[in-house]
């Protein structure tokens, strides 16, 4: 049995990895994600680990960097410019924006195009409003939402924090009928350092962090994968399938 649980409160996309993100309206959930989401991020040229992606961890400036789309680009879900902290927009891939993101990183680095995106754990990220606020009342500061990258913010019909943790092993649908998009939840999303960082300022607020390691073991939202592909809009309603609904259909 399908139970509403809420409705779409907020939809962001992030086209390059530790950059700015998009607030939109509607997207297009893919199999891989949103589409656009992620697509782009900068490869620190001499690295020569598993992971050589340039991340805010890393760079905390890296979240001041705004994705930017004119009019007269590309076609396609990805930016054509990216405005700079200083104001100046560079385009993408631009050797411009490599010497800046270089110099502020101290090595050189090489904007990459991969076509089903860098994702850490997962291709969509999902987090309530609540657990939001909660953590904020804990680390005693208002919090943008912004800090916790989510791909889609749920407004719940329960005002109870942490609560993604019971749709674990379950399937939240976007929308009603047969054809609305759907994410199986496999997941709680691991925080890191990036959920200290202002999304404006990139100044660090380590009680953030500190206290979703003293709550909730280091976790904050939910990551699953995408299982129907469809629509995203502000406003439509969520229905949850739970797990233990699942293991009996099976």
């Amino acid at each position: 049995m399908l139970i509403e649980i809420g409705h779409v409160e907020a939809i962001f996309r992030y086209p390059v990895k530790s950059m700015g993100g998009e607030r939109l309206e509607v997207a297009n959930l893919g199999w891989h994600g949103l589409d656009g989401d992620r697509r782009l991020a900068f490869r620190r040229i001499d690295d020569r680990s598993g992971f050589p992606w340039l991340t805010a961890s890393k760079l905390p400036d890296l979240v001041r960097f705004a994705p930017q789309r004119r009019e007269d680009g590309a076609p396609g879900d990805l930016p054509t410019h990216i405005r700079t902290p200083d104001g100046e927009e560079m385009p993408v891939f631009g050797a411009g924006l490599a010497a800046e993101v270089g110099r502020r990183y101290g090595a050189s680095v090489q904007m990459m195009q991969l076509k089903h995106g860098i994702f850490d754990e997962a291709t969509i990220s999902v987090i309530a409003s609540d657990t939001v606020h909660e953590i904020g009342r804990l680390a005693g500061r208002s919090l943008d939402v912004r800090r916790f990258r989510p791909n889609v913010v749920v407004r719940s019909l329960r005002s109870v924090p942490f609560q993604e943790d019971e749709w674990l092993g379950g399937v939240l649908s976007f929308g009603e009928g047969e054809e609305a998009p759907a994410v199986t939840v496999t997941m709680r999303d691991i925080r890191c350092s990036m959920l200290n960082l202002d999304p404006d300022s990139a100044s660090p607020a380590p009680e953030v962090l500190k206290a979703v390691v003293r709550v909730h073991q280091n976790t904050a939202g939910i990551c699953g994968a995408v299982t129907r592909i469809g629509r995203l809009a502000v406003g439509q309603t969520i229905l949850l399938r739970a797990a233990t609904e699942k293991r009996e259909r099976g």
